[in-house]
């Protein structure tokens, strides 16, 4: 069973809390993130249980690296493991392995806790067309369903699910493509074209486009621009994610904000802290240039606080997607709000957490009031594991955002107990 472990560990979207007294204090009165029985409205007390055994697991580190060499022989080998692997982290995690079996999980977010969903197609690491049409045809399938469901807001796709990674490297880096490539690339265009304009005209969807490492980005930031010129003249249809991990990103929102006056468009952005830490400072230290990542987390908190202020500050271009588990940073925004009189509810202001994580966020945001949504990742059981290798691997430090799902875990059970005696 220990190969179940090692999906346990942190997502790009997850910044370990770090409490921060004055600060906490001062935001007491504006949200309040303690009450579990809003968190966990949607969870049954067996489903409460179930997590606080995986987050309890996962405490033990070793674990973790043990369960991926575990998962990974077990898959080559042909054992049947997935019956295992959807009880046990892909329940807690995925949505399920279809569009139509996500369903359930939607509507269970938004009746029980107002919190919409963003349905996220999670098969990674193939680098056929056939896979990259294959992701084309299921983005469109989502825009179709979310097109008639309000539970789901927003489509988020991932560029190397639309083309191989060497073309965009190639594309990066100016080096000429041959013939083959050059159509490759041309079909890549296609495909961010196809699904970007099948959004643009639905009546409220948006879209965010996944950021990836730093050597491919500013080819993806520069097509995602393209799509925003093309889309974004009427409303915000087009997001770009901006990881503020990364110390140049305060600038490029600055660039964006003169590139959204400009072109007399909408910017979408999708802020993050960041989800290629490790790979990108061995690459920087192996290849001897300096390093695109902040120093340390400190500077990586300060860096997002500001680009979330420099955004909110121009609202008159920006449209503010906030990815984030950082309690004190969903404090700060909501507090952020609250000062400069804009509604909870204001269409250009979006929270998001992970399924199966930071509930006691995401449920207390919605039901104060905030503009909330929940990546629900889904594919088939299998194809979905090396996109869950991929979240555990991008993070160091689990241990504090495991005892924080624990600790809020505990608290409800416990009050649930409490309550039936």
């Amino acid at each position: 069973m220990a190969f179940v472990f090692l999906f346990m560990n942190v997502t790009s979207l997850v910044d370990i809390y770090v409490p921060r007294n004055n600060f906490k204090i001062a935001m007491q009165n504006t949200l309040n993130f303690e009450n579990t029985q809003i968190a966990f409205s949607s969870k049954s007390t067996t489903q409460l249980k179930k997590a606080e055994w995986l987050f309890s697991v996962v405490k033990k580190a070793w674990l973790t690296n043990l369960a991926k060499s575990i998962t990974n022989f077990l898959l080559r080998i042909g054992f049947p493991i997935e019956p295992i692997l959807k009880q046990t982290v892909f329940e807690q995690f995925c949505g399920g392995e279809t569009i139509v079996q996500c369903e359930g999980t939607v509507n269970s977010l938004f009746q029980n806790g107002g919190v919409h969903s963003i349905l996220d197609y999670s098969i990674e690491g193939k680098e056929t067309e056939n896979f990259f049409d294959g992701t084309l045809e299921t983005m469109l399938k989502i825009c179709k369903y979310g097109d008639g469901s309000p539970e789901v807001p927003f489509l988020v796709f991932k560029p190397t699910g639309m083309g191989r990674f060497k073309i965009y490297e190639k594309v990066s880096t100016q080096i000429d493509l041959n013939s083959d490539e050059a159509l490759e690339w041309e079909r890549i265009q296609k495909r961010f074209d196809a699904v970007c304009s099948a959004v643009a005209n639905t009546n409220f969807l948006k879209i965010m486009v996944d950021a990836e490492e730093s050597w491919i980005q500013d080819t993806i930031d520069t097509l995602v621009e393209e799509m925003m010129v093309k889309y974004n003249t009427e409303r915000t249809v087009v997001f770009n994610t901006v990881q503020m991990y990364r110390w140049d990103r305060l600038s490029y929102l600055q660039r964006m904000y003169s590139f959204g006056q400009k072109n007399n468009i909408r910017v979408g952005v999708k802020l993050v802290r960041g989800a290629y830490m490790e790979k990108e400072r061995e690459r920087a230290f192996k290849k001897g240039y300096i390093s695109p990542i902040c120093e340390d987390k400190r500077a990586t908190d300060i860096n997002f606080d500001e680009g979330i202020h420099f955004c909110l500050n121009h609202l008159d271009v920006f449209d503010i997607f906030a990815g984030s588990h950082n309690e004190m940073s969903c404090q700060k925004l909501s507090h952020s709000l609250k000062e400069e009189g804009i509604s909870k509810d204001d269409e250009r202001i979006w929270f998001g957490q992970l399924y199966g994580m930071s509930d006691h966020i995401s449920f207390n945001l919605a039901n104060s009031g905030y503009n909330t949504a929940k990546y629900v990742p889904f594919g088939p059981v299998r194809e979905v594991v090396p996109y869950l290798f991929r979240r555990a691997e991008e993070n160091t430090s689990v241990g504090s955002q495991t005892s924080r799902e624990l600790f809020f875990i505990k608290k409800e059970l416990l009050r649930r107990k409490n309550e039936r005696e």
